[in-house]
């Protein structure tokens, strides 16, 4: 690493925080040193002990190397390759040490009526604060929802004075609705819907395993979108109408800048692993590979068993979540040039500066 012209003063994350569950890194090269994950740019130099990470996203700038990669991946860390903050999710990884714990949990509810029903009820209870929704029917909790959101729409549309005509749209024509604020709800929704896809891939759930949506392969990500649309799409929409701000674009940044300000993909991990965890459970945690066994349930994989099975260690990992961004690098520097960005970098505030 001594090579690397911009190398800082290395700062240990360990000295910062006890566990870490995500990571999210922009404008930066990552490689490996010994145990530790190196992530590097202009500014500085930061080690983040791989064992720690539940999930590390790629934004854009980024560069990694292969024995970043490999390390982990043999540490059961998720890799994402993410837009700005987050903001879209293109492509992930999990590497084969991962836990499936918290994946067979969600199967296991989905699969039985009575608790997929618990499941569906604690989302909407978490739309319906103060309300007593245990005994709904799906039937019931959806009207309430509609009716929730009618609500919603009118007092934005007082608030801003932007008129309101209902919701109208396609899915994958942002111009089937004809409409500018219809068209920035539905880029901020498609936003939105990136963001939860990463943490819920990260934490080796899957997507495709609603509780209330079915029948898709992001069904999880629209049941878990949905407990923050009220919150954070519905007013942003209305707020860049208002101002005059009709592009897809402006919906995008919006949200990333709120996303990073109110930290909401560390709420994300802590509301999904509490809708599928009991209580004083912690389903997410790296493990070896295990053998199922009819009687025991399961025992350690890579053992002889003409001996005594072995036992391996676990690392418990929390719920917090940091970010590691570089600085904008000049046109033309070394680091500009040999660095590769995805598409989602269009968002960048150095980018809207220049337009």
């Amino acid at each position: 690493m001594a090579d690397i012209w911009w190398k800082a003063d290395a700062h240990d994350l360990h000295r910062l925080v006890d566990r870490v569950s995500s990571v999210y890194v922009e404008r930066s090269h990552l490689d490996r040193d010994e145990n530790a994950v190196v992530v590097i740019n202009k500014r500085e130099t930061v080690r983040i002990p791989a064992a720690m990470i539940a999930v590390i996203l790629l934004g854009p700038g980024t560069r990694v190397t292969h024995g970043a990669i490999r390390l982990l991946a043999d540490s059961g860390t998720a890799v994402c390759w993410v837009g700005e903050q987050g903001v879209r999710m293109y492509a992930a990884g999990l590497g084969p040490s991962r836990s499936a714990g918290l994946l067979h949990r969600q199967a296991w509810l989905v699969t039985r009526p009575r608790e997929r029903l618990g499941v569906a009820r604690a989302m909407y209870g978490m739309r319906f604060p103060g309300e007593d929704v245990s005994s709904a029917t799906m039937q019931q909790l959806r009207g309430r929802e509609g009716a929730r959101f009618r609500k919603l729409y009118q007092e934005h549309s007082r608030r801003t004075g932007v008129a309101w005509d209902g919701r109208v749209y396609k899915a994958g024509d942002a111009f089937a609705a004809g409409d500018d604020l219809n068209r920035l709800l539905s880029a901020a929704n498609a936003a939105l819907y990136g963001i939860c896809h990463a943490v819920i891939v990260g934490l080796g759930t899957s997507p495709g395993l609603g509780f209330v949506h079915t029948g898709s392969a992001i069904s999880f990500v629209l049941d878990i979108a949905d407990l923050y649309k009220a919150e954070y799409t519905i007013p942003l929409a209305f707020d860049l109408m208002a101002g005059g701000l009709t592009d897809e674009r402006d919906a995008r940044v919006g949200l990333r800048d709120q996303i990073a300000e109110t930290k909401l993909l560390g709420r994300i991990v802590s509301d999904v692993k509490g809708l599928l965890s009991p209580a004083g459970t912690d389903f997410d945690t790296p493990e070896t590979s295990e053998l199922w066994d009819e009687r025991l349930g399961s025992v350690s994989a890579g053992v002889n068993y003409a001996s005594e099975a072995s036992t391996f260690a676990e690392a418990v990992l929390g719920d917090q979540h940091i970010a590691v961004i570089g600085p904008e690098l000049e046109e033309g520097s070394p680091g500009a040039s040999g660095t590769s960005e995805p598409s989602g970098a269009e968002d960048r505030p150095g980018r809207r500066r220049s337009e």
